[in-house]
Formats: structure tokens, sequence, C-alpha cells
């Protein structure tokens, strides 16, 4: 069974999803309306991760990549998702660019903290993603601005953006 997984956070780098899922195939880009991006998941304390957040309002959008993955490619990413301490999933309903609406597998933060930040390395994965599948320059923008802290364990720094080096 094929599973449309919609991606907006780290994930968005096909480079970083395929080191984790390698059979996931990129489909396309969609949007999930009366959402919006944050940074205010919590890593074990440390920094800030995304999450959509809930609005209500249609000009609130969250720009992603639908990724279809196998049932065994979801249970890998719920293992690298933190599924169950981190974030949850739940399926949403999103819309292609060329106006199809599809149900989607996606995250959502449930240790929440709005104080914490991402790491300089993890808003790197996001911003690589947005680029890749050429996201509105408005929303990139956006993805620029987001304040982003040191991460001073230089190994997992290598570790994260080491896989754009080969």
């Amino acid at each position: 069974m094929t599973i449309h997984y919609f991606a907006y956070g780290s994930n968005l780098a096909t480079h970083r999803l395929l080191q984790r899922i390698p059979e996931a195939r990129v489909d396309r880009v969609a949007k999930l309306r009366e959402h919006r991006l944050c940074w205010h998941k919590n890593d074990k304390g440390q920094s800030g991760k995304c999450d959509i957040k809930s609005t209500g309002d249609d000009n609130d959008v969250i720009y992603g990549v639908i990724y279809l993955i196998s049932q065994d490619g979801k249970a890998t990413l719920d293992y690298y998702e933190g599924h169950g301490f981190g974030y949850l999933s739940k399926t949403v309903e999103i819309t292609t660019l060329d106006g199809e609406t599809i149900d989607a597998l996606t995250y959502y933060a449930i240790d929440i903290d709005a104080i914490q930040q991402p790491y300089h390395w993890y808003k790197e994965h996001v911003l690589r993603g947005a680029r890749e599948h050429d996201f509105p320059t408005d929303y990139i923008a956006m993805i620029e601005a987001q304040e982003s802290i040191d991460d001073f364990d230089e190994e997992r720094v290598w570790r994260e953006l080491g896989i754009y080096m080969d």
C-alpha cells in the first residue's frame, strides 16, 4: 500500500528523506491551508523543530512535498520523527499546485516550547528542501528570516550537513 506523506520541515530536502527511506519517491508540491509553519516543536530542550499549527485562517498556508512511501517506510519515519513522544501523525487534506485535493499523512508536534529556536543545520535542511522544490520566493524568505542557533555538537553538525557533500 502506498502512502502519501506530506513533508513540510527538514524532510523537504529529498536527500535527507532518502537517507532515511531510500525507496521514497517525490510526487509533487502541495499546500496545506489554514495552517502556519512554526518552529516550536521541543527537541529535548535543545532546539526547535518544525510544526504545523492549525489557525483556521485560509490566508495561512504551508508549502510541502508529497512523498510516496510504503507501510514499512512509514514505520521507519515514525521512528525518526519520534512518533508518540515529540510528534504524532494525522491525515490532512492538501491541495497540489494544479488544484487536486489529496489526503496525506503528516506529523504534528505534541511537545511544544515556544521559546525554542532551530539549530542552523536544521534550518538548512528546510531551506534546501524549499529551494529544491521551487517554493515561492516569499515562502523561502520567511524560512530564511527564521532565527536559528549554533549547535555546539560539531559531530552532529557534520553528520547532518555532511549528507550534502557526496
